[in-house]
């Protein structure tokens, strides 16, 4: 199989514009992954392709991107899931809404902020159990919010976001999910505080609902339903608070 990868490339020390790049790569296998043909095109063509990436695995979310449009890891990504026959064609651009540092490299700094903004750690100061044990909890309360336990931190739910776009001090979907995961946690003493947080103007008020997290969460966590919970949990508040 043979694949074009479209790059958007953009270097600020010596481009006035972003611009296309375009690398023909021979001999790919149907199930490649994106990553590795990025490998390829940096190794093999032009070595001033700049692009993060770590593990591999899809667990450090490094190498976040938008693929054919789309929100992706390109670790997880398999060429077939992208087009079929002797000659597939791949676009490959840097995530919306973040300033570009170099080609795919986006200033993720903007987005950790608002991350450490929703007190992202657990907090509890109540003297721990007299039997020397950790603090215990349900599988029913543990399933309140384990799905936002998956959460890697890659960004992708955020720049999918149009609010995010559009208004770049909105807390965005990544930081709310990291909120979840502890406002619903049963053994964590700082729910009002996030909650606090989050009910300003640029929290939890700004989703629209657009749906557009979901789908971009390579991790499958239900995004827009935890921005929801949230918002009840503002209005309601929570039970072991």
């Amino acid at each position: 199989m043979q694949v074009t990868l479209r790059i958007r490339r953009f270097n600020p020390e010596q481009d006035q514009q972003p611009y296309w790049g375009e690398y023909t790569l021979d001999n790919v296998e149907p199930n490649d992954r994106v990553l590795e043909l990025l490998h390829r095109v940096k190794w093999e063509q032009d070595g001033t392709l700049t692009f993060r990436r770590s593990c591999a695995h899809g667990v450090c979310g490094s190498d976040g991107m938008r693929i054919n449009g789309v929100n992706r890891l390109a670790c997880k990504v398999l060429v077939n899931a992208l087009g079929t026959g002797d000659h597939v064609q791949i676009q490959i651009e840097p995530l919306l809404g973040l300033k570009v540092i170099k080609d795919l490299v986006v200033d993720m700094e903007p987005f950790f902020e608002h991350y450490r903004a929703v007190m992202p750690y657990f907090m509890n100061d109540d003297p721990v159990p007299e039997d020397g044990r950790e603090r215990l909890q349900s599988p029913e309360d543990r399933a309140l919010f384990d799905d936002t336990t998956k959460c890697i931190l890659c960004a992708c739910c955020t720049t999918a976001c149009p609010s995010f776009w559009a208004n770049e001090v909105y807390v965005g979907p990544a930081a709310i999910v990291q909120a979840h995961r502890f406002i619903f946690d049963s053994r964590d003493k700082a729910a009002a505080e996030r909650l606090q947080i989050l009910a300003e103007p640029e929290g939890v008020w700004r989703c629209r609902t657009i749906f557009n997290c979901t789908p971009a969460c390579p991790r499958e966590i239900e995004v827009t339903r935890a921005i929801g919970e949230v918002k009840l949990a503002i209005r309601r508040g929570v039970d072991h608070q």
